[in-house]
């Protein structure tokens, strides 16, 4: 029931806190690491000791069942709604609608959650961009379900054994958005989870959860599940947008952004499957309580999938800010071979650079600290390369698949992308020459930023992380090459 304490949030575990210990003491921090600056101490080590003093205090990681939201990823229990029921999915979410919009997106901005689709956009935020006294037009959500990113498949669990979190989420992100409705756009290549998504959806309108008077909250609101054409590009949010209306999947000028005129003409918010399935979660253990996972501005619980040389791949619920490290021993056994076979690690999705070693030593996941790195934690999905990997092939493999999924539309992404794998493939081949290492990067810079959305970038990241972290072994290449 209320919490006397929380007049506006549903608490299901009122003493529910997160894990670790206490925060570390961020004065103290401020001051050493000052100290330690004047006294000219390496930029890196610096950073290493701030990493180290700002954890000190607080052990992330090692999340507890209770405070999982996906409490069905390995399909322990029912995916169908009397399952989903049991494990707390559609508790009083009448009284959740019935906040309003503006309560909705106060608490979800009080949460701290980011986007989990690879950007990280501030998700409060992102919704309160929808018009609010627009009268003329129908509003809509639309769920990014075109899971394509290679390495990534977090939200393929979300839908084919939680499927109610992502339709109450739905009904809950929508009311937050003042929307009508909700379009899940779905991978076309997603035969059954499309087919789990349809009959949940089904059985969701035979309770009366959503549809007409939806959980009899007076407010109408639908849900349709969308099977895509097998495209990357309709990730893009604008790219799917055109899709879901019938044409071909290239992304849009930006403006008009979606919030404004989206699918229809109408305004829109695209959000990924997990940011809206934890909504729910949220309204009822309250913001702070999610907040409460992570370091600043990196909070929460997130679903991590991981893939490669390691001895058990796996997605996983952990506690944003774990070690990258106790990420891989704790969840999948370790590297194949031991952490000193370890040669690097994709963290993020394929599209974010590679880090080498010395940097898996001490990452955390977590936005801020993969992004000091020069990487990002994208749709974290973590790939794991050992001593055995030909890393040169293996960057050259996700060129090829970028210039293959290019629509075209812009000259430096169609041009550049098909230049950087002809490169690549000569590297693959050891028949570059050495100049073409900067000659390479150059062109990665050229199409970055250059282009109408993201795939430009994400197609040069992977290039401009091999060169940075692995300039040895492409020139070593080169020159066995030329023996």
């Amino acid at each position: 029931g209320w919490q006397g304490s929380h007049p506006n949030l549903l608490e299901l575990s009122p003493n529910a806190v997160p894990t670790g210990g206490t925060v570390a003491a961020e004065p103290m921090l401020a001051r050493t690491v000052s100290a330690l600056s004047a006294a000219h101490l390496p930029r890196h080590g610096l950073m290493a000791l701030s990493r180290a003093f700002s954890t000190a205090g607080r052990t992330y990681g090692g999340l507890k069942d209770e405070d999982r939201i996906f409490t069905n990823l390995y399909c322990d229990g029912s995916p169908w709604i009397d399952g989903a029921m049991k494990r707390g999915d559609w508790y009083r979410t009448k009284d959740i609608v019935l906040l309003g919009p503006d309560k909705i997106v106060a608490e979800v901005k009080a949460s701290g959650l980011r986007g989990r689709g690879g950007a990280g956009f501030p998700s409060g935020l992102k919704w309160s961009f929808m018009p609010k006294a627009n009268t003329e037009k129908p509003q809509y959500l639309v769920v990014n379900a075109d899971e394509s990113e290679p390495g990534t498949c977090k939200d393929r669990e979300i839908m084919r054994h939680d499927p109610h979190k992502l339709i109450e989420g739905c009904l809950v992100a929508g009311t937050a958005m003042r929307a009508t409705a909700a379009y899940i756009y779905i991978r076309g290549e997603f035969v059954y989870e499309a087919a789990c998504l349809e009959r949940a959806v089904a059985e969701a309108y035979e309770k009366g959860f959503i549809g007409k008077n939806a959980c009899g909250s007076g407010k109408d609101f639908d849900v349709y599940v969308h099977r895509g054409g097998g495209a990357y590009i309709c990730g893009e949010e604008t790219g799917l947008i055109e899709s879901l209306e019938g044409k071909a999947g290239k992304p849009r000028l930006k403006p008009p952004f979606p919030a404004n005129a989206g699918l229809y003409g109408c305004p829109t918010t695209v959000t990924n499957v997990e940011t809206v399935a934890v909504s729910p979660t949220i309204m009822r253990r309250g913001g702070d309580w999610f907040a409460g996972f992570g370091r600043k501005n990196n909070a929460g619980t997130k679903l991590f999938c991981i893939s490669g040389h390691v001895n058990n791949p796996i997605t996983v619920e952990e506690e944003m800010s774990i070690s990258l490290r106790e990420l891989l021993e704790k969840h999948c056994g370790g590297v194949r071979g031991g952490w000193d076979n370890l040669l690097g690690v994709i963290p993020g999705g394929s599209s974010v650079p590679i880090l080498n070693k010395a940097n898996c030593d001490e990452a955390i996941m977590d936005f801020d600290d993969l992004k000091d790195r020069g990487s990002g934690l994208g749709t974290a999905a973590v790939t794991v390369f050992d001593k055995s990997t030909d890393i040169v092939a293996a960057i050259g493999r996700l060129t090829k698949f970028y210039a293959h999924e290019s629509c075209g539309q812009c000259t430096p992404c169609r041009e550049g992308t098909t230049w950087m794998q002809k490169i690549m493939d000569r590297m693959v081949a050891g028949e570059a020459k050495l100049e073409e290492i900067d000659m390479l990067y150059e062109i990665s810079q050229q199409i970055e930023g250059h282009t109408i959305c993201a795939l430009g970038d994400a197609a040069a990241w992977p290039v401009q992380g091999l060169i940075r972290a692995f300039r040895p072994e492409l020139e070593e290449k080169i020159m066995k090459g030329k023996m």
